[in-house]
């Protein structure tokens, strides 16, 4: 069978394209034997594959997964940083255009709210970092988009686990390139009051969507640019 495979940031660079495909003997295979075929048939990608993560359907996979034919399978590096009813108003995003901050705001206020707390990323113009430009041009951002907006709904029904009485979360991501002094991420959560945890669930939404939404930066410096990759490594236990 052959399979179709969606690349994304680094491996994406390294395969010169965003999709590649591989033939396995049965159907289905597994995640395990798929990256395996990908090693051997997309030399570029081997050395990389070790601490790629792997989307079967828009959930993350383990090397157990089965992966058919028909399966959307994609492969991406640690992000840098289901769907359902949803019970509150919420507000879900990925967007190339600057975002209306107000607008948002006006998505998840109602006569219940009270209290609304939220948090806005910005591109800064120096990083300090070893390994990226000494000055940054600005960001050029990719993601995973189907995919992202199910992690972000995820979020939310974590955020309501937690905290009952937050009433509305909104999660948003700028994609494309955004220059220095723009608005790259946003998150808010709004409840009756400031004391029902709208502070520690926006804090907690800005680090999860550092972890499980599949969205990728590069840093593009006057010389050089770097793709930057997070550490937090998902696993079929971060499926919502």
């Amino acid at each position: 069978m052959e399979i179709s495979i969606r690349l994304f940031a680094t491996l994406k660079d390294r395969a010169k394209s965003d999709r590649i495909s591989v033939t396995l003997p049965s159907n289905p295979t597994t995640v395990a034997a798929l990256l395996d075929a990908v090693g051997a048939d997309y030399p570029a990608l081997a050395s990389a594959l070790r601490t790629s993560l792997v989307a079967v359907n828009r959930a993350f996979a383990g090397p157990d997964t089965p992966v058919a034919a028909t399966d959307e399978v994609a492969i991406f590096p640690p992000v840098s940083g289901g769907s359902g009813q949803l019970p509150h108003p919420t507000y879900f995003a990925v967007i190339t255009e600057p975002f209306d901050i107000e607008a948002i705001h006006a998505r998840l206020t109602s006569p219940e709210i009270g209290a609304m707390v939220s948090f806005t990323g910005f591109v800064r113009g120096r990083t300090q970092r070893d390994g990226l430009p000494e000055e940054t041009l600005y960001l050029d951002y990719e993601a995973y988009e189907s995919m992202a907006t199910e992690k972000m709904a995820q979020i939310a029904r974590e955020i309501w686990a937690r905290w009952p009485d937050v009433q509305g979360v909104a999660l948003v991501q700028r994609i494309g390139r955004v220059d220095v002094g723009g608005h790259t991420t946003f998150v808010a959560c709004a409840g009756a009051h400031r004391d029902v945890g709208v502070f520690e669930a926006a804090h907690y939404g800005i680090d999860r969507l550092k972890e499980i939404v599949p969205v990728w930066k590069k840093e593009v410096g006057t010389e050089r640019s770097t793709w930057i990759e997070g550490h937090y490594r998902p696993t079929v236990a971060d499926n919502g």
